[in-house]
């Protein structure tokens, strides 16, 4: 399959990627001729803009640097086709793998995923991490993961902008927007890829960045299915509460403040959650409601 159906976009995040682009885009050129390929230069000081003219191919430019999940939003805006390929600029992921996505994504799913096999991941403390993202995304979605953070990806492009809200600029939009599809009851297929070692150096900084992907599961998990967080954090501190009251009891025979408190943050985290909870279903139920709204217009 080397033909792309014309209403596909491609769309690659680029900042500083320019040794990678010069193999990358004229493959995706020679394998999919009738594809809008839009690059988004997020402020790269290299010679992105100059390949993308010499190459014919759409770019999105930044003036500065945005992030990766503010350049995959000013793809996703700019993309025509109904469906977006959405891809890395470095050079980790075959355009011969798009055609398995794009098969995949016509049985009848809303978001396909490439998911990478153990051997693709860059060090031992990414593929760690990784997992751990992967088993907290499983509880909150109460669905199996096999790759949260895998940034190639094909979407239904209608339904992939009604989510863009939700996108963080920097990394980790994967997480969002997997997170999101879930939720909002659309299908997510995985489809097992190969990911090369990336050209060039990495702009994730673990440490920094594992946090803030940690912070954006949970973040989105609020939105999800927030009785998943706040329940336990409820459970925990009636627990607490209970031990501590046996416990001074046994001792002391008497009923303490830190007791009193511990059950009365239990009873209020727990009721924040019920209220987050209904907060969420009003505004997927919302959602829901325009998307009718419009298809019927």
């Amino acid at each position: 399959m080397t033909d792309a159906p014309c209403e596909l976009s491609i769309v690659l995040p680029a900042r500083n990627e320019a040794p990678a682009l010069e193999r990358l885009l004229p493959v995706l050129r020679e394998r999919f001729p009738q594809a809008q390929v839009i690059v988004v230069n997020d402020g790269s000081t290299d010679d992105t803009a100059a390949l993308c003219a010499r190459h014919g191919v759409q770019e999105v430019r930044h003036r500065y640097s945005v992030g990766n999940g503010g350049a995959i939003k000013s793809g996703a805006r700019a993309a025509h086709g109904e469906v977006i390929v959405f891809m890395d600029a470095d050079g980790q992921h075959d355009p011969a793998d798009i055609p398995r996505l794009l098969t995949r994504l016509n049985e009848g799913f809303d978001m396909v995923v490439g998911a990478r096999d153990a051997t693709s991941q860059a060090s031992v403390g990414r593929s760690l991490a990784n997992r751990l993202y992967n088993r907290i995304a499983n509880y909150m979605t109460g669905q199996k993961i096999a790759d949260l953070t895998s940034g190639f990806r094909a979407v239904r492009a209608e339904k992939f902008r009604e989510f863009l809200f939700l996108l963080p600029n920097g990394f980790s939009y994967p997480t969002s927007i997997t997170m999101a599809f879930f939720r909002a009851g659309y299908a997510v297929a995985y489809e097992p890829i190969v990911a090369a070692r990336r050209t060039g150096r990495s702009h994730i900084r673990p440490l920094r960045d594992g946090a803030r992907f940690l912070l954006i599961i949970f973040r989105v998990a609020t939105l999800y299915s927030p009785l998943k967080i706040f329940a336990p954090l409820s459970g925990l501190s009636f627990a607490a509460g209970l031990l501590n009251y046996l416990h001074t009891y046994a001792t002391d025979g008497r009923f303490t403040n830190a007791s009193a408190v511990l059950f009365t943050t239990a009873v209020v985290v727990f009721l924040m959650g019920l209220i987050s909870e209904q907060i969420t279903t009003l505004l997927y139920a919302t959602a829901a409601r325009e998307r009718t709204d419009a298809v019927r217009r």
